[in-house]
């Protein structure tokens, strides 16, 4: 079939919103008709060249869709609701076997490739393949996805909420309640106050974190965020040091975990700095690949002051999607509130754009806008 999808041409160039073509689901794999995708900072990764991407491709990896047709040994039935998860855990490797499928081998390899699960694309245009990203592909209309991929939701669930969990919710939430394992009563500071960050503190505002500091150079973000659960804010000044040192006389001394949500080796730096003894820093942010992290040894050995690194907030989606949903249906969560911007898929490259001035909290492409 032909659908519309926007394409990375290649990296650095802007998105073509054009026709494509694209095969139908093979084995375990589903055609999905797309209602909704986020835009996450790591789409913008991949057009800036930060996160090598193979091109072209069509970007996307936050997203709900409905299923139209599927292949041999699927399951899951057509007419079914669901939103994606780009982490189609295989089962059977070393990591899985440990009860670790966010950390999937043949799943994190396999996205290299720029194919799905056997290793080539179903997209093409003019006879030349086009690449999938993150096995998804969601700034489109329509797309092929391996089943694995496919967690089915509620009908009334909004699909600007269910797309955001796909991806930036249950990372920021799964750092706080399954990586960190966050208790009540204590500190926590978000490092980067974005649609991950944020959502990072709602997870430790829910389970009773206090005192809860939000850091971020906006000051607009800042506000949000207190709005969100923030107990206070600290702005990013001079450097990592003197932001630390702001979180400690914030909070009487450090923090029992920092989550760091921006990828920057200094945020690092300053989400280390600003936890108390055996504090740890969860360094959820996608660096450049050459990127490099100095920390002061002594602070390690003489006080059990820990880094922790957070894949995808250890989330098992078909536990963890549902459970973040009802929680957003009860009221508990109000996910709704990170979305602020709605545009349609022509408008996509200007949804980057917004990404890259760090303007939205969240931005949507609702594919019927």
């Amino acid at each position: 079939m032909r659908t519309q999808a926007a394409v990375l041409p290649r990296t650095g160039a802007k998105l073509e919103v054009v026709e494509i073509d694209l095969a139908g689901p093979g084995p375990g794999e589903v055609l999905l008709r797309l209602e909704t995708s986020g835009v996450c900072h790591s789409d913008l990764n991949a057009v800036d060249g930060v996160a090598e991407t193979r091109c072209p491709a069509v970007l996307g990896h936050e997203g709900v869709g409905t299923v139209e047709q599927t292949g041999d040994g699927v399951a899951i039935r057509e007419g079914t609701r669901v939103a994606l998860s780009w982490m189609p855990s295989c089962g059977r490797c070393e990591e899985c076997l440990r009860e670790l499928p966010h950390l999937c081998r043949v799943a994190w390899t396999g996205m290299e490739h720029g194919g799905l699960l056997d290793g080539t694309p179903r997209l093409s245009r003019a006879g030349r393949p086009v690449y999938h990203y993150s096995y998804l592909s969601t700034f489109a209309r329509h797309t092929v996805v391996p089943a694995a991929c496919c967690v089915p939701i509620a009908d009334d669930v909004p699909g600007a909420v269910a797309a955001i969990v796909g991806c930036a919710v249950s990372t920021g939430l799964g750092a706080v309640w399954r990586t960190a394992g966050v208790r009540p009563g204590e500190r926590v500071a978000v490092f980067g106050c974005g649609g991950v960050g944020l959502s990072a503190l709602l997870g430790a505002s829910l389970v009773g974190a206090t005192p809860i500091i939000a850091v971020d150079v906006s000051e607009a973000k800042l506000e949000v965020a207190k709005q969100l659960g923030a107990t206070a804010g600290v702005a990013w000044v001079d450097g990592p040091n003197e932001t630390a040192a702001a979180v400690r006389d914030a909070t009487g001394g450090g923090v029992d975990f920092a989550i760091e949500a921006t990828g920057r080796a200094e945020a690092m730096l300053g989400a280390f700095l600003s936890t108390r003894p055996h504090g740890a820093a969860v360094l959820i942010g996608i660096p450049r690949a050459d990127a490099v992290l100095s920390l002061p040894a002594s602070a390690i050995a003489r006080s059990e002051r820990r880094v922790i690194g957070s894949a995808y907030g250890s989330t098992r989606p078909e536990r963890d999607f549902p459970a973040t949903l009802d929680l957003y249906r009860d009221g508990r969560l109000p996910l709704d509130r990170l979305v602020t911007h709605r545009l349609p898929l022509e408008s996509v490259q200007q949804a980057l754009e917004l990404v890259r001035d760090g303007v939205p909290v969240r931005a949507v492409i609702d594919m019927e806008g």
